[in-house]
């Protein structure tokens, strides 16, 4: 009986062809912006190699020397003795070329999702009406699986550094939306008010009263960008995006444990280090007479 009414309701509910129409949109728009995603391509591969270029124009130890003093200015001896052990690691494991291509796809695939996601993030804040159409698109962007938006990425820009810098801005970018409107929602009101009181444009009140208030929760979602975008980097070298990834990917090709786990071990040291320099960005701004600090 149960088998009949499942049979039926079966029967009653029509084939909805969802797959087939986002097969059809993906081939019409490659049949006729081919051109335009040519040069997106070019443009995204070229940032990517850009800073690849940038980060390996000096020696290695060079190189390390200028991460080090970053990281003193940024996070302080902490911070700069933990770069100086890790990347010391990364060169003793003979994975330093990687390691900065794997950094310069997260330098640029971080950029390209702040200069989208804080700007959106700061428009759902000023309309009610943005945010409601952004947040359903966040969830979609977060929970749908990453190989599903790989297959069309592969198909209108090609295998290479693009489609990995995409999938990842993708995947990464929701955390700089959410985090830059959570922060404008929580800056007090009455502040706000005392602002417009004293004659402050909608402009001025935003730049110099919002912002700075809500720069830690803003850095907060910098950081979140940063780390996702790390953890993407093994999907993405699937699709050709080289880089520590590729090492994690060769060693479970060949069930080499030893070459999976220097090539994750990689990826793990460059997280821990971002995460110290942004979050101590994001302290620095907390305490009074930190760098930056608020007045």
């Amino acid at each position: 009986m149960i088998a009949l009414l499942q049979q039926g309701v079966h029967n009653y509910v029509p084939r909805i062809p969802i797959g087939g129409w986002v097969s059809d949109f993906v081939n019409y728009i490659t049949d006729n912006f081919s051109g335009f995603f040519d040069g997106l391509s070019t443009i995204l591969g070229g940032l990517v190699g850009a800073f690849d270029f940038v980060l390996n124009i000096l020696p290695p130890w060079a190189m390390v020397l200028i991460f080090m003093a970053i990281a003193l200015w940024l996070g302080g001896w902490r911070v700069m003795l933990l770069t100086l052990i890790g990347f010391g690691l990364i060169l003793g494991m003979n994975l330093w070329d990687d390691a900065m291509t794997t950094l310069a796809l997260v330098i640029a695939s971080t950029a390209v999702a702040l200069l989208i996601g804080i700007p959106v993030g700061i428009l759902s804040a000023q309309y009610r009406t943005v945010e409601t159409i952004v947040r359903p698109i966040l969830d979609f962007m977060q929970t749908l699986p990453a190989f599903v938006y790989l297959v069309p990425a592969i198909i209108l820009l090609g295998l290479g550094n693009a489609p990995g810098l995409l999938s990842v801005v993708i995947f990464a970018m929701p955390p700089a939306v959410r985090l830059t409107l959570l922060g404008l929602q929580q800056v007090p009101k009455e502040t706000i008010e005392a602002a417009k009181a004293f004659g402050s444009t909608r402009w001025q009140t935003l730049v110099k009263v919002e912002l700075p208030q809500a720069f830690t929760t803003i850095m907060a979602g910098v950081n979140q960008v940063i780390m996702l975008a790390l953890s993407m980097v093994v999907i993405a070298a699937l699709i050709g995006a080289g880089g520590l990834g590729t090492v994690v990917y060769k060693g479970l090709s060949t069930l080499d444990v030893g070459t999976s786990f220097e090539g994750g071990l990689g990826i793990v040291i460059i997280a821990i280090i971002l995460d110290r320099i942004t979050r101590n960005i994001g302290r620095g701004r907390q305490k009074p007479g930190g760098k930056g600090g608020l007045a």
